[in-house]
């Protein structure tokens, strides 16, 4: 568990927040389509539970996001490679809970932990170049933008989407 702050609790995830995961996706499937694209192949409890068992068995740790209590979204690393010592960070979060502060204060705890319990070198964050809102979190954290890939993602209706690359290395987190 990582205590973000008194309203916010971040849990490693587990099995146990298969439905919870589900249940959030499917109440706002059109909403949490338009920027994530997997949202329309999780038609199924199962779908959810097959993407929660194989982050479970990979060096990837991804946290479910608690705010008052209740389920929020999800937050986490992903693509870690140890040997050079970087990762990506990836993020979600309910409709409902945003403008809160909630996704820049969990990614800001992600980042220390990266580079404190995890001797991270170098931090990456993606995001779709239309995506505004997930765009604030890496600029107010002070990551710098690296450049766009072009087509890097291919999101809903078969529609390509340039990404903008953040990166933060560790000598310029100030902590």
């Amino acid at each position: 568990m990582i205590q973000v702050s008194d309203d916010i609790v971040l849990y490693p995830l587990s099995v146990d927040d298969i439905f919870k995961i589900f249940n959030t996706l499917n109440d706002e499937r059109e909403y949490m389509r338009e920027w994530l694209p997997f949202v329309d192949t999780t038609k199924e409890v199962e779908d959810t539970a097959s993407f929660v068992n194989h982050v479970l068995v990979t060096a990837d740790k991804q946290f479910t996001i608690y705010f008052q209590g209740q389920f929020v979204g999800l937050v986490g690393f992903k693509d870690t490679d140890s040997i050079n010592k970087k990762v990506e960070i990836g993020y979600w979060l309910s409709q409902y809970a945003q403008g809160k502060g909630i996704m820049l204060h969990s990614v800001r705890k992600l980042i220390e932990y990266a580079f404190t319990e995890m001797d991270i070198n170098r931090i990456q964050i993606k995001v779709a170049i239309n995506n505004h809102k997930s765009r604030r979190i890496p600029e107010k954290l002070g990551f710098q933008s690296e450049g766009i890939e072009r087509d890097g993602e291919l999101l809903v209706d078969n529609v390509f989407t340039d990404i903008a690359i953040y990166s933060l290395l560790k000598k310029e987190y100030g902590g």
